[in-house]
């Protein structure tokens, strides 16, 4: 099974579920995981038990599922999207994502400069300013404290200040469903970041930082409103 079989799934469902998909991402993730097992099972992966080789193509193929779902929708707003992958391995990038990279590099002084670790950048195609960072993880757990640190580091250079952070997730493990009583990944959330938006058909208490999924593109085009 690979990214393009998940994406085959997400349509069929898209077909049924219209623009409330988003909602059912967790439930995609379950049948993916059958036809995965299926897979392993022919080709076990040495020294390893299904569950491993689940979670890694879970936490790769996500993120490439969020950038597919968004990449439309941010296109018509004039915008680009780029895999943050992709500008951290390639050593020969075309002249635009090369900007795209020194734009979005944090400057560590004497040791260099570095990218940090995001899944989805969004950048201005004729200015290659970047416009925001997504990082998408299936709970917080996973990422949301480097996530904040992150943002920190933008704030600290007149290069990056403007660049928002943004985490997408389905929140399996529940850290953003109530703001009280607060869970550590959802304070870092409301204080660190920019905001987070949630693949969930569960009732969440939402907030001005915590925002189902569906918020992300408005969000985006008023952002975008007051930048000109």
């Amino acid at each position: 099974m690979d990214f393009e079989d998940l994406k085959r799934l997400f349509l069929k469902k898209r077909e049924k579920l219209g623009a409330d998909v988003y909602r059912s991402i967790s439930e995609l993730l379950k049948e993916a995981k059958k036809l995965h097992k299926q897979d392993w099972l022919k080709h076990p992966t040495p020294d390893r038990d299904h569950e491993q080789s689940w979670r890694a193509f879970k936490g790769k193929n996500l993120e490439k599922l969020v950038q597919y779902i968004i990449t439309e929708e941010v296109e018509e707003l004039g915008l680009k999207v780029v895999n943050g992958n992709s500008l951290e391995r390639s050593t020969s990038l075309p002249k635009e994502l090369g900007q795209v990279k020194r734009k979005l590099a944090i400057d560590y002084g004497e040791f260099g400069l570095h990218l940090p670790d995001v899944d989805i950048i969004i950048y201005h195609p004729r200015t290659y300013k970047v416009l925001a960072t997504i990082s998408s993880k299936v709970t917080l757990r996973e990422r949301i404290a480097q996530t904040g640190y992150w943002k920190l580091k933008f704030l600290q250079d007149e290069a990056t200040k403007h660049i928002r952070v943004y985490f997408i997730t389905p929140d399996e493990d529940g850290t953003l469903t109530y703001k009280e009583p607060v869970k550590k990944g959802r304070a870092i959330v409301e204080v660190d970041l920019d905001g987070s938006y949630v693949l969930t058909e569960e009732r969440i208490e939402e907030s001005e930082k915590v925002k189902l999924f569906e918020h992300f593109i408005d969000d985006l085009k008023r952002l975008l409103s007051n930048e000109k």
